[in-house]
């Protein structure tokens, strides 16, 4: 970021965000699908920024979340998105592209890319998104071996592998659990078993040993605790993956719906962020001076 140089190597951002995550105090994770939106997520004062395979899928390809993005153009998006934000990276990874050693290349890539987390998930390749029906997972040891393939890969002990289970949909929370426990074991060091159904599953969950994380999806099958709740449960993580996409849907189906009736926005220009209000999340005034000095600055004889 050109008006805020890093002030912490990659290291130390994924050394201090593994003590954050193992505080297991419900750390709000929002997520982004684009480096606009992790610049806004920062600029709000999170604490960390998900790059969501969902919001991806959604945003770049106009597509329903089904295993359609590749691994270059999520690595792409990280890369995109550590160049504007110092904000911890959580990546989601779905199944990792492939066999485990498809795992070992895409953690390597990402983790080039800036990732400071990983996350994996049991998923049979192509996934679909955790909150649709008729998913299928693999067999435990080839997830077993996939978890232990990532911890290989990376080149920071501090980067963080986060493993998600689809269990619960498929064989119920009893077999969700069961396969977290060996998760843990294999040396992931979050733990994630998606859409839970209940208080009592979430109860459940929260009793594993690993830090854990909620997804709370809008309209998804998860319920949707207070903050303070997950907190007194020992949360590592809170995840709203695509809160700020359908947001960005709502918006902008508002405001150019508008714009096709009325032919004007003259009326709702309270519902657009201002211009100048623009170029500051995108740090104009950092570029301005960047170009300002290197208009001035005497070429070498």
């Amino acid at each position: 970021m050109l008006s805020s140089p890093r002030v912490s190597s990659q290291a130390e951002i994924r050394q201090e965000f593994r003590m954050r995550v193992e505080r297991r105090d419900a750390l709000l994770l929002p997520g982004a699908a684009n480096a606009l939106t992790a610049r806004i997520i920062e600029d709000l004062g999170f604490e960390a920024v998900y790059l969501t395979g969902a919001g991806l899928a959604n945003t770049h390809l106009g597509m329903p979340d089904l295993g359609l993005v590749s691994v270059t153009e999520l690595a792409e998006t990280a890369a995109r998105i550590s160049d504007v934000c110092r904000l911890p990276l959580v990546v989601d990874i779905d199944t990792g592209f492939g066999s485990a050693l498809n795992v070992y290349r895409t953690v390597r890539l990402l983790e080039r890319a800036g990732a400071a987390a990983l996350q994996i998930e049991d998923q049979i390749f192509p996934k679909k998104c955790g909150h649709f029906a008729d998913k299928s997972v693999v067999p435990l040891p080839e997830m077993v071996n996939k978890i232990k393939a990532a911890l290989d890969a990376r080149g920071d002990a501090n980067t963080l592998v986060v493993a998600r289970t689809d269990a619960r949909a498929v064989e119920g929370i009893e077999q969700a659990i069961e396969r977290a426990h060996a998760m843990t074991e294999a040396g992931a060091d979050v733990i994630f078993i998606e859409a839970p159904e209940s208080m009592e599953e979430l109860h459940a969950i929260a009793k594993l040993p690993a830090p854990q994380v909620v997804n709370i999806v809008i309209g998804g099958k998860t319920p949707m605790p207070s903050i303070e709740e997950l907190r007194g449960l020992g949360f590592a993580i809170v995840l709203y993956a695509n809160a700020a996409l359908q947001a960005t849907i709502l918006a902008v189906q508002d405001v150019l719906g508008h714009l096709r009736r009325t032919g004007s926005l003259a009326e709702i220009e309270d519902r657009l962020v201002s211009f100048s209000e623009r170029q500051r999340i995108v740090d104009k005034d950092a570029f301005d001076a960047l170009e300002a000095l290197y208009a001035t600055r005497q070429p070498m004889r």
